[in-house]
């Protein structure tokens, strides 16, 4: 396991636009499938990674506690299946059911995706204002694993919450850290 941090990529960004397969429901999901929310979520996230499974549980409730509200969530995940079968698309419905994932969560053969959001690590985070201009990328949390800091999603959520009330995300930002993505 290699420790990667995020690429902090420029806020303002536009989401790069995907169109990928969802694991569980086998259907394409589209970027502009989000199109007239407040907010898009978009997590590189595996169902191997050691730092991905501390915070799993609790991306599900996450996802829950904003239904309601005008927020897309995807979680896509780009690593090589080849060297690393359970990030199959077989091993994320898996991941997705055992954890109560009800966004979709998508498989990125290609590695294109993770390439035009310039992914580096799992799990890796970008929020996306409605016009999808990034405007959070960054950790979860300050929760690692073996540091004893409850999971709570802090950073995050008071992200989203910024977004979904049409106000502006503090600029200083901290760096997502995890695997890195396994590129072939």
């Amino acid at each position: 396991m290699a420790l990667t941090e995020s690429t902090m990529l420029e806020l303002g960004t536009t989401a790069p636009d995907f169109a990928l397969i969802d694991a569980v429901s086998g259907e394409t999901v589209r970027r502009d499938d989000f199109r007239g929310k407040s907010g898009l979520l978009v997590m590189f996230i595996c169902a191997h990674c050691p730092y991905v499974k501390h915070i799993e549980k609790s991306l599900g409730p996450l996802a829950a506690d904003y239904s309601g509200q005008p927020l897309g969530i995807v979680a896509i995940s780009s690593n090589d299946v080849i060297t690393h079968p359970a990030d199959s698309p077989e091993g994320l419905k898996k991941q997705a059911q055992a954890n109560g994932f009800i966004f979709p969560y998508l498989y990125d053969e290609s590695q294109a995706v993770a390439h035009a959001y310039h992914a580096a690590c799992t799990p890796d985070f970008f929020l996306f204002d409605q016009d999808f201009k990034l405007v959070y990328r960054g950790q979860y949390d300050s929760s690692r694993p073996g540091n004893e800091i409850p999971v709570t999603g802090m950073d995050l959520r008071a992200a989203i919450d910024l977004v979904l009330d049409g106000k502006a995300v503090p600029k200083d930002q901290r760096p997502s850290i995890g695997c890195n993505i396994k590129w072939k």
